[in-house]
């Protein structure tokens, strides 16, 4: 079993239901899903960029990301209806609880100037997201490989219902706020 899976219920659950005051430890929350998403603009004039994000993500990931096309056209940004303009991954289950565990113990440290990420990044319905300025924080991506830095956007969806939760839910699974 995975090691953040295992703290969640052997720690997390615990300790959220003392302080909240749930009854029951289904009613304690969770994290549903987690995306990553990575916007390409330059695949306008480059669409061979949507190959090289996709493979990074995957090699992230560890999924394959699903290319995302725009929904509209747009004239000042040379954007046509359809065209490919950046790759997503929606995980779930068991890669869901790698990727978390390895973004907050392998790359969140690796990130120059790290004092942790911003408590104000929650949505209002208990969802967090937080952006990544290059890929290369994560330690399979390899500098040689890479065909230019890139961002990334990752939301981690909670069953919480308030902001407050899914801190909480967060901060025990590990994720280092800014104090």
């Amino acid at each position: 079993m995975e090691v953040l899976k295992q703290k969640y219920i052997q720690e997390v659950v615990p300790a959220m239901m003392k302080k909240f005051g749930y009854k029951n430890p289904m009613a304690v929350p969770k994290i549903e899903k987690i995306v990553v998403n990575i916007g390409v603009s330059e695949a306008v004039q480059n669409p061979g960029a949507i190959e090289a994000a996709a493979r990074d993500l995957a090699i992230i990931t560890g999924q394959r990301p699903i290319v995302r096309k725009a929904r509209k056209s747009i004239a000042n940004f040379h954007l046509r209806k359809g065209m490919p303009i950046g790759v997503k991954v929606t995980l779930r289950g068991e890669r869901m609880y790698a990727f978390l565990y390895k973004l907050i113990n392998l790359a969140l440290p690796r990130v120059r100037d790290f004092s942790g990420v911003s408590p104000n990044s929650f949505d209002g319905r208990g969802n967090y997201s937080l952006g990544l300025k290059e890929q290369l924080v994560f330690p399979e991506i390899e500098y040689d490989k890479i065909d230019r830095i890139r961002g990334m956007d990752i939301t981690i969806v909670t069953t919480a219902k308030t902001d407050e939760e899914a801190k909480e839910l967060l901060a025990l699974l590990g994720m280092p706020f800014k104090k």
